[in-house]
């Protein structure tokens, strides 16, 4: 049989391929079924986990930034100490949480917000009143109508504690002027007393006790230099209201208290504001009743004789005549007096012949008008 005729009869056998030896051990074929299932579960989390953790790494820096640390609170420079609601626009929520929406809100606040929050300004002790000018004011109002020739020398006869002594007060009143009679605050029926005088043709002050340098007794509610200011004006008002148709004021004693300059400037204030005039008995020399009132600009005069410190009727007549010279000197002269009965009898026999001896006798309204007005 030739080779060709074998080669047909013999069956066809197929090659097979030897595997190695250590993949046909059960063991290495187990540990590769669960590397593959391990590769695929790690291919599946890598895919379907890497989005959802990278959207937590980017919300992370924003609930962050939402919730910071509540920084330690920076000292307030003096300025935002001086304006609490300074201090609360700068420490506000808008600046805890910086967001957009938060700042619109502030930048939508009304400034009102802010003003509101100032604290109320403290109303002053005293309000400030202009006091009227020209002839709108009280003493032009209150004055005795006088006329003054040009050229003259003129003398104002004023006469302090009026209305404590019924009697001699009457008897002073009933002399003809014109005098300008000062009275005492707490005089019984002062209305009516000073209104008869000036249907007599007087004009009319308020003589307001204040504290003398000397023990002496000035009388109820005076002014002191112990009280407070509020109280000082309280008593000054007190007596201002106590009668009225008087065209100023002028101190009972008081060289103590016109000689304390801060305890006297709200009385001279309070003056200025009604209107009225300043006439400085000049109790000392060192009053500053003459130099506060320049400074305020009211209308004031000075006393320059006392008539009676000696109460003789020869002694007030010599201060009359050197009342005299002094009108001669300066224009002007103004004597102060009281109602004692030697002052009485003095001007009782002087006043009828001073006006023929050159002088004219005036109100101290009109002293004040021609020489020292102020307001």
């Amino acid at each position: 049989m030739d080779i060709v005729t074998m080669a047909r009869k013999a069956p066809l056998k197929v090659r097979k391929t030897s595997l190695p030896p250590f993949l046909s051990n059960p063991f290495v074929l187990a540990l590769a079924a669960v590397a593959a299932v391990f590769a695929v579960a790690m291919g599946v989390a890598t895919l379907t986990g890497g989005r959802s953790g990278g959207e937590r790494a980017q919300q992370a820096p924003v609930q962050q930034a939402a919730v910071p640390p509540a920084p330690p609170p920076a000292p307030a420079p003096p300025a935002v100490k001086a304006e609490p609601p300074v201090q609360h626009a700068a420490e506000g929520p808008e600046h805890a949480v910086p967001e957009k929406p938060a700042q619109d809100k502030a930048d939508a606040r009304p400034p009102a917000t802010t003003v509101a929050m100032l604290p109320p300004p403290a109303p002053p002790a005293q309000p400030p009143v202009q006091a009227p000018s020209g002839n709108a004011a009280l003493w032009r109002k209150n004055a005795l109508p006088a006329d003054v020739p040009p050229g003259r020398p003129i003398i104002a006869i004023v006469i302090d504690d009026m209305g404590l002594d019924r009697k001699r007060s009457a008897r002073m009143a009933g002399l003809h002027g014109p005098l300008t009679l000062s009275w005492l605050p707490y005089a019984r029926d002062l209305s009516a007393q000073s209104k008869a005088a000036r249907a007599n043709g007087h004009e009319l002050m308020l003589h307001m006790p204040m504290e003398p340098s000397v023990k002496a007794d000035p009388g109820p509610n005076a002014l002191l230099v112990s009280l407070d200011k509020g109280e000082i004006v309280k008593r000054f008002r007190a007596a201002l209201d106590s009668f009225d148709g008087y065209v100023g004021v002028n101190n009972h004693m008081g060289s103590r208290f016109t000689a304390d300059r801060a305890a006297l400037a709200p009385v001279l204030t309070e003056l200025h504001r009604r209107g009225l005039l300043w006439l400085d008995s000049r109790t000392t020399p060192n009053s500053a009743g003459i130099g506060l009132a320049k400074e305020l600009k009211m209308p004031w005069v000075g006393r320059d004789i006392f008539l009676d410190n000696e109460e003789t009727v020869a002694a007030v007549k010599a201060q009359l005549a050197k009342t005299e010279q002094v009108a001669k000197r300066q224009g002007y002269a103004v004597a102060i007096g009281h109602p004692h009965d030697a002052t009485i009898d003095a001007l009782a026999s002087w006043l009828p012949d001073v006006q023929k001896r050159g002088f004219v006798l005036v109100p101290v309204s009109a002293v004040v008008r021609t020489h020292h007005a102020g307001g």
